[in-house]
């Protein structure tokens, strides 16, 4: 249970980024939050069952390539955020609905791969189902804390004042830590 426990908090720490830098936006409500959250707990379930049960049955190595499409789709919605802050614009580009699969899909990919690899062996289909609902849950609740915590950073004027460019740059830079494994 240990292992899969800091599995869990391994693969949600990109969510929990991704989270604060969408938090610290004002354009996003607490509903928002809660779908953003509920987003990155289900698809990581989701994936690393998925990535559990298809490397039990083909047992081989996956390659780095799900981490540079999630990251470089992640740094493709960071420079849209700091494009976005720069326009001025009302409508913000995180309320958009197909946004909570887009970036769900993207800090879960590297569970796809995890699943894939280190939860393929376990053979018992209730332990997979039981350890990916741990990733999932750790997930969804770190991302609620990040939520959390971001409404205090939204108290400082400065975050307030460059919500969108702080949040672009930071979801920028943590496509690039995908991306490039840093």
């Amino acid at each position: 249970m240990e292992k899969v426990l800091i599995i869990a908090l391994a693969l949600a720490m990109d969510a929990f980024g991704v989270a604060l830098s969408i938090g610290i936006n004002c354009a996003v409500k607490r509903k928002n939050k809660v779908y953003f959250a509920l987003s990155f707990g289900v698809f990581q379930f989701l994936l690393s069952l998925i990535g559990a049960v298809g490397g039990y049955f083909f047992n081989n190595y996956v390659a780095d390539i799900p981490n540079i499409l999630g990251g470089g789709v992640i740094a493709i919605v960071g420079v849209m955020m700091i494009k976005e802050g720069m326009e001025s614009k009302d409508e913000c580009i995180l309320l958009n609905p197909k946004m909570y699969i887009i970036l769900g899909l993207s800090v879960s990919i590297d569970a796809l791969v995890v699943g894939f690899t280190a939860l393929h062996d376990i053979i018992n289909p209730m332990i997979i189902l039981m350890d990916t609902l741990v990733i999932g849950g750790v997930t969804l609740v770190l991302c609620l804390f990040s939520f959390y915590l971001s409404r205090y950073a939204k108290r400082i004027s400065f975050v307030a004042k460059y919500a969108d460019y702080l949040g672009g740059i930071i979801l920028m830079f943590f496509g690039m830590k995908m991306m490039f494994n840093m």
